[in-house]
Order: C-alpha cells, then sequence, then structure tokens
C-alpha cells in the first residue's frame, strides 16, 4: 500500500499524505522514513517528541519546510498538547494558526505553509490521541523480520564492518536476534569483537554461537534476564501462575520493565502465557529451560 502512494505522489508531484508507523522498537522506522523521502526526493527533517517541548520548538521546524519535505517525529505519542494543537491546521489545511499578544488583545495569525509529509512514530499507537491518529492518511504497522531478510541485512551489516562471514555464521545471528534488525546489529558488533581479540579474519558459525554464549544469548536469542524470569517462575512457583509484582520482586526488577522489555518476546516465542489469574510457564518454556541446562 505504501509503495502504491509513493509512486502516485511522485506521478502527481505532490506532497505524500502524513504517514504514521507503529510497532515494536529497533525495526527502522527512522529508517523507513529515510527511505521515503529518497524515494520522493525530498529532504528528511528528523526530531522526536521530547525535543519539542515549547511552541516555538515546533514552530521553527514547520516554517523552516520546503515543499514535499519530510518531517519525521520519533516517539509522536509523547508530544505535549500545545504542539498537538500547533500540528492539526498544519496537517489538515496547511497552515500554522499562531496567537499574538495576551489577554483582551491577544489575535490569532495565520501563516501559509508549503504542502508537506508529517511521518510519525511509535510504539505505543493507542496512547496517542484521536484527534492526531485521525489525521494520518496512511498507518502502518511494522512486522519482526523473517529470517531471510534478517540474514540479507546481517550479510549488509557485516560489509558494512568489514566483516567477513561464512555462509551459514549471517544466519546464525539471525536466529538470535529477536526478529528485531537493531538487535542483530548490536548482536554482530560483538561477534566482531571476539574475532577480533582471537585473531579470525573469517567468521565461521561456530565462532558466532562462542561468542553470543559469552554474552549468554541462547538460540532462540533469550538472554540472561529471560532466563531468569523463566527458572524463577519453574524452580520458585511450580510454573505459576503467578503474579507479576511478586515476579519483580523476586527478580529485583521493576514491574514495568519487567512487563514491557523482558515479557512480550517470551510471549511471542509461546514460552509464557499471560491469564487472568497471573504468568503461567508453558510447557515450550519447560522444555526451552530444560534443553538449555548444561
Amino acid at each position: 500500500m505504501l509503495a502504491i502512494a509513493v509512486e502516485a505522489t511522485r506521478s502527481r508531484g505532490e506532497a505524500l499524505d502524513h504517514v504514521l508507523l507503529y510497532g515494536p522498537p529497533g525495526l527502522g522506522k527512522t529508517t523507513m522514513a529515510l527511505v521515503l523521502a529518497e524515494e520522493l526526493g525530498v529532504r528528511c527533517r528528523i526530531t522526536s517528541a521530547p525535543a519539542l517541548e515549547r511552541p516555538r520548538d515546533i514552530v521553527g521546524l514547520l516554517v523552516n519546510l520546503e515543499p514535499r519535505d519530510v518531517l519525521f517525529i520519533d516517539e509522536i505519542h509523547r508530544l505535549n498538547r500545545v504542539a498537538e494543537e500547533l500540528l492539526y491546521p498544519a496537517m489538515e489545511d496547511g497552515r500554522l494558526d499562531l496567537t499574538v499578544g495576551k489577554g483582551s488583545t491577544a489575535r490569532t495569525r495565520s501563516l501559509p505553509l508549503p504542502p508537506f509529509t508529517l511521518v510519525g512514530a511509535t510504539t505505543r499507537a493507542g496512547a496517542l490521541s484521536s484527534p492526531l491518529r485521525d489525521r494520518f492518511g496512511l498507518v502502518q504497522r511494522l512486522e519482526f523480520y523473517g529470517l531471510a531478510d534478517l540474514e540479507a541485512i546481517v550479510r549488509r551489516a557485516a560489509g558494512l564492518l568489514e566483516l567477513e562471514l561464512e555462509p551459514d555464521a549471517a544466519l546464525e545471528v539471525a536466529r538470535r536476534c529477536r526478529g528485531t534488525p537493531r538487535i542483530a546489529n548490536r548482536l554482530l558488533r560483538r561477534v566482531r569483537d571476539v574475532a577480533s581479540v582471537q585473531g579470525h579474519g573469517r567468521v565461521s558459525a561456530a565462532l558466532v554461537r562462542q561468542a553470543l554464549q559469552l554474552h549468554r544469548v541462547d538460540a532462540r536469542g533469550l538472554d540472561a534476564h529471560d532466563r531468569r524470569l523463566l527458572t524463577l517462575m519453574q524452580q520458585g512457583f511450580g510454573g505459576g501462575p503467578v503474579g507479576l509484582d511478586t515476579l519483580a520482586a523476586g527478580l529485583g526488577e521493576d514491574p514495568v520493565t519487567l512487563e514491557t522489555v523482558v515479557e512480550p518476546y517470551l510471549l511471542q516465542q509461546g514460552l509464557l502465557q499471560r491469564t487472568p489469574r497471573g504468568r503461567v510457564l508453558t510447557d515450550a518454556g519447560r522444555a526451552h529451560l530444560a534443553a538449555s541446562q548444561p
């Protein structure tokens, strides 16, 4: 759908409709905005919602846009109310409404804006206000990547790092990166560190396994924090059900961190379940723990 919209917009010489990109972190939302700008042959201005605290911050960005430019706002769900209200007429009518003066002498002045494309990125689409969300003409959810795509990403990253990989080495990294390019790049850098220290000019699959074992990343991409949670559930609570606060206390973690950082991948992999009575370790989770025991 996005490719068709870009092609149609380019053929008409117009600005692309506003785009909302949402999905888990690390899937390339910023990169997608840069790709859109490149395909449209325009500039991409990049900022984030926390950087737009004062009205003049967003006003300065909007008045300096060129026709058809792409304005990328990361973490757009964190925009404050004033910034949102400035964006409404800018997105819908191509104008910037400014209040001049105070009290009884205050008046509104409207400045015309060139056609532009706002690309908003968020990991929490539900946290956006309805008026803002409804002004995006194109809404795209980014999904986790498949093995073939991740392997290609790893090979490209290895080329940029001047790291020579054997045929199966890229696949070993791809299997452990949780479907996320950002994690794949991070793991690849750790593999490069081990290769440099051990003096390997060419990275094999065995070296990848050795390097990631040093960093306690197993064959399914689980790290030490993930396995600690699963182990506590099995050994301390018989597999559950057990409440989030109880697990957080047992692990010495903040409950919000546990729920938003550690649990999502375990749920996606079917190793953990959320039930009305609490978290439950699945049969797949028990099997993974058994298989990972030394």
